[in-house]
């Protein structure tokens, strides 16, 4: 009964917002295809990806729609679907910072933002035990991780790169290795917090994240669905900020190299 309530409220709050059509799809093949032609007019050399994103994007909806309906009705194969989350995470991350085999590392940083706040989540009692609930959360803490880790890493290697000559001069006054890396690289990296700063500080004025629009589009109340905003926005921040610090540590120590 309750999953049957949230499912109606999900297609209530879907048609006020867009209604779903041919007019929608044509739409949405228009501004796929308008994207990658500026892509490609300015050189800017991702017109074929953004193509192969948004054909790559429509697939896996259409087939997680299908799949989320099936695996909601348990915590056992809600669980396994977020980890698959999890496992495609650390890998687009990985490869995000490196092609080398030290791509897996990319575990270590989403794991330990991502995987405290849910348990202190679901602990708490703040999160039902219900797929319906914690897949979305944990969908957005995961990907705040995802794109904290692949930044920060793709930076800090970047910066390392451009700058070996500052690296070994840190070594030839003294620095250990880890040091000399982490003295030139941190800043850049650290620019990997900006969007999600960025979002927090702006939303409300600028942005109308998902989570509010949702929850104020199925009944809740304007100080319900900021409130629980706001706990995302939060919660992002030290996700993001923790996957960071240890993506600045693997860098640093040389587990993971460009």
């Amino acid at each position: 009964m309750v999953r049957q309530l949230d499912l109606t409220a999900a297609q209530s709050a879907a048609q006020q917002l867009l209604p779903v059509g041919p007019a929608l799809w044509a739409a949405t093949a228009l501004l796929l295809t308008a994207g990658a032609a500026v892509a490609g007019w300015g050189l800017l050399g991702h017109g074929r990806a953004v193509l192969r994103a948004g054909a790559r994007a429509a697939v896996q909806l259409a087939v997680v729609a299908l799949v989320i309906a099936w695996v909601v009705g348990s915590m056992w194969t809600s669980a396994l679907f977020v980890l698959v989350m999890f496992v495609v995470a650390v890998r687009t991350a990985g490869r995000r910072m490196t092609e080398g085999p030290g791509w897996w590392w990319a575990v270590l940083p989403i794991g330990a933002g991502v995987l405290p706040v849910l348990a202190l989540l679901l602990g708490s009692g703040l999160l039902p035990w219900r797929g319906l609930s914690v897949i979305p959360v944990a969908g957005i803490l995961i990907g705040g991780a995802l794109t904290a880790t692949s930044l920060a890493g793709r930076r800090a290697l970047d910066e390392l790169r451009q700058r070996r000559g500052e690296v070994e001069a840190a070594l030839a006054l003294g620095f250990e290795d880890r040091d000399a890396r982490l003295e030139i690289c941190r800043t850049a990296a650290a620019t990997s917090l900006v969007p999600a700063l960025d979002q927090t500080r702006t939303v409300g004025l600028v942005t109308l994240p998902g989570a509010f629009v949702g929850m104020l589009l199925g009944g809740a109340s304007p100080v319900e669905a900021g409130s629980v905003q706001l706990f995302v926005l939060v919660a992002l921040l030290l996700v993001e900020a923790v996957a960071v610090l240890l993506v600045l540590e693997l860098v640093g120590r040389g587990a993971v190299t460009g």
